[in-house]
């Protein structure tokens, strides 16, 4: 399993489970244990995808140790509004079955994210969290968290993927050092309608899938596909035994179009 070092020192497993959409019963606990068994180390969920208590039943039944599992949650826009981020951090770790989460986000930059960003700065020297992080925050959000912090964010989770690689956001992340997770890096699926995919997968012996997920990894980027198929969820980890040419990482690149499948971090209304 590759990783990514933290700008804390951490390293987080380049490759982990989304579980948005997921139901939070044996969809979600089967989902997390086919993950496992395929060499996951990484599970990604939020308070709004209502499946914290699946997935906490998921790694406590699991075979692989509750700290070999890196574990990400976010705290919701309608806590950020009410400033209720440490309440809403109990109540994930409540629901999760855990003492402790390795990364909490701000899901989106909505109002008051720079006090909640001192809850979670507070939350951290408490030992309730090992990184803190930020979710659709672009450079001027960023910039807004720069200006309270005492602690960087370690992660940043964006939309990212071969039609959107939100360059100004990126390039503002690693000036301070701090991760991209992409969410939706198989474009809602719509990887499957663009021609170039399978061409270059036939090469590798891959998928259309697989070709695109190496393509994040190899642009340093931590990957979360969701998917709650055993034999997708296999498929989407066999990433770590090829790697793409720098022709065709180049001819991937300029599929850049600016397109967002999911909302729009500077006109969303929720």
């Amino acid at each position: 399993m590759m990783k990514i070092k933290l700008n804390n020192g951490l390293e987080m497993p380049q490759l982990g489970l989304g579980v948005w959409q997921s139901g939070n019963g044996e969809e979600v606990i089967n989902a997390i244990h086919w993950a496992l068994d395929a060499g996951y180390r990484h599970v990604d969920t939020a308070k709004i995808y209502k499946n914290e208590e699946a997935v906490g039943k998921a790694l406590a039944t699991a075979n692989v140790p509750r700290e070999e599992i890196w574990l990400t949650t976010k705290i919701w826009n309608d806590d950020i509004r009410a400033g209720r981020t440490t309440a809403a951090l109990d109540e994930s770790l409540q629901r999760l079955g855990v003492t402790y989460v390795d990364l909490i986000l701000l899901h989106w930059p909505v109002d008051g994210y720079q006090q909640a960003w001192k809850e979670l700065e507070a939350a951290l020297k408490a030992g309730k969290v090992k990184a803190i992080g930020l979710s659709n925050f672009m450079d001027e959000h960023l910039q807004d968290i720069l200006e309270v912090a005492t602690v960087k964010p370690a992660v940043n989770q964006i939309e990212y993927h071969p039609y959107l690689v939100q360059a100004e956001a990126i390039s503002a992340c690693d000036e301070h050092n701090i991760a991209i997770t992409a969410w939706s890096p198989l474009m809602q699926g719509k990887f499957l309608e663009e021609p170039l995919f399978a061409t270059i997968a036939e090469k590798y012996n891959k998928t259309a899938a697989q070709v695109v997920l190496r393509w994040c990894l190899q642009n340093d980027i931590i990957v979360i596909p969701k998917s709650t198929n055993k034999g997708r969820i296999e498929e989407n980890g066999d990433l770590f035994d090829f790697e793409l040419s720098e022709e065709d990482m180049v001819a991937i690149d300029e599929l850049e179009r600016g397109h967002h499948f999911g909302p729009d971090p500077h006109d969303f209304d929720f």
